[in-house]
């Protein structure tokens, strides 16, 4: 039987124990600190708190302190253990959550930054910055701001409703060199401007062109002035926006079967016309049919003096120079051949092959512009007024008026000179 194992009798120090395998410390040293250094062995590490400091003597290397007994070996284990265990005192709770100074994220400052961390680009015609897919290539921390563009300023001309201010020929000028729409909305000041400016000179414009004309009503801007947008679904010009202001006076307003007034405004295009453009077949057809019976009252009409000085060109008074002049004018559509329905041989084939009865005048920017610009339009409104007249009593004849006793009485009037 063996006999049991006689207990040892364990000698305690004044509040230090030995350790292994060392000597018997001669002193017991100070006590350093409750927080015991963990190991670099452990999985996580707390952060450093500003709060509590580490107390560490000048005067001895870290590497003697880290040797020394602490002389509380039993609360090292359970400081180890508690490093993977969650903290169990507020304190504990407080130091673990807590984070650095330099691991706070930092609170952006509200309010416009400082001019020194505002770049400042010079624009490229197709680089400006508030063009779509344009990088700047700022560095950290720097903002670019676009200031929108103002209308331009008077100057010394003020806007007045009878005239055309040089500063819309301005700007129809800066969108023929930029006719995109990142362009004209950054602009949208300077053209709502320009576009009201033209309102107001067609306003005015309606007023004189009814003294020339009463069968034009009195109608708003909106019913005759044209938009500026182009119809690009059939056209190879990508272009989005038209280049010129415009507007039609009619018994319509700006549509309409009737013949019209036109007015245009464009830097070096500026245009006063009159006529039917593009008519449809069966006015078209009733046209013709004029030209082809009674084609001497047409001819009456561009033979007029005024005519033919301010909308032909200056031809002289020649029957056959006119009407080649006025077909030169409306060639860009006109037939190449004979019109169905007609001889090769007959008199009038030229004025007959034509699908566009028009003719007007071009004008300087010197005639729009300033005071003297209404007064010239309303002059050539006069001059086109007997030809519109005359339009419209072949495709919109007047309830008073019958076409077909008209032709009754000329053909009567034809046979009495025959009998003769």
């Amino acid at each position: 039987m063996a006999r049991p194992k006689s207990k040892q009798p364990v000698s305690i120090s004044n509040g230090s124990s030995e350790k292994r395998g060392t000597p018997p410390a001669t002193a017991t040293p100070p006590r350093q600190s409750k927080r015991v250094k963990t190991s670099l062995s452990t999985t996580s590490t707390p952060k450093k708190s500003p709060y509590f400091e580490a107390e560490s003597s000048p005067s001895e290397p870290e590497s003697e302190i880290e040797n020394e007994a602490s002389g509380y070996e039993d609360e090292d284990q359970s400081a180890v253990s508690a490093m993977s265990s969650p903290p169990e005192s507020e304190e504990e709770v407080e130091e673990a959550e807590h984070t650095s100074e330099d691991d706070k994220p930092r609170k952006r400052k509200r309010g416009r930054p400082s001019a020194a961390s505002v770049a400042t680009v010079n624009p490229i015609k197709g680089k400006e910055l508030w063009r779509p897919g344009v990088k700047a290539d700022l560095a950290p921390g720097e903002q670019v701001y676009i200031k929108l563009p103002k209308a331009r300023q008077p100057g010394k001309t003020p806007y007045t409703d009878d005239t055309i201010h040089p500063n819309t020929m301005l700007f129809l000028a800066d969108l023929k060199e930029n006719n995109d729409r990142e362009w004209l909305k950054v602009h949208d000041a300077d053209y709502r401007q320009s576009k009201q400016d033209f309102d107001s000179f067609v306003e005015c414009l309606t007023e004189k062109i009814i003294e020339k004309d009463e069968t034009i009503p009195e109608l708003p801007p909106k019913d005759l002035t044209f938009r500026i947008y182009r119809d690009i679904r059939f056209s190879p010009d990508p272009t989005p926006y038209k280049t010129h202001f415009s507007a039609a006076w009619s018994r319509t307003g700006r549509k309409g079967p009737y013949a019209h007034y036109y007015v245009q405004i464009q830097p070096g295009g500026s245009f006063v016309g009159a006529g039917i453009w593009h008519p449809e077949a069966e006015p078209l057809g009733l046209l013709r049919r004029a030209v082809d019976r009674k084609a001497q009252k047409l001819k009456t009409v561009l033979m007029d003096p005024l005519v033919r000085k301010e909308c032909l060109g200056g031809v002289g008074n020649d029957e056959k120079k006119v009407v080649k002049a006025f077909c030169s004018s409306n060639a860009d559509n006109a037939l190449k051949n004979k019109p169905k329905g007609y001889g090769a041989d007959n008199p009038n084939i030229e004025l007959l092959r034509l699908r566009n009865y028009t003719m007007g005048r071009k004008l300087k920017d010197e005639e729009v512009l300033g005071t003297k610009g209404i007064t010239r339009i309303t002059e050539l409104i006069g001059i086109l007024s007997p030809f519109v007249a005359h339009l419209n009593s072949v495709v919109m004849p007047d309830e008073e008026q019958d076409p077909s006793d008209e032709d009754e009485a000329e053909e009567q009037e034809e046979v009495e000179q025959s009998n003769e």
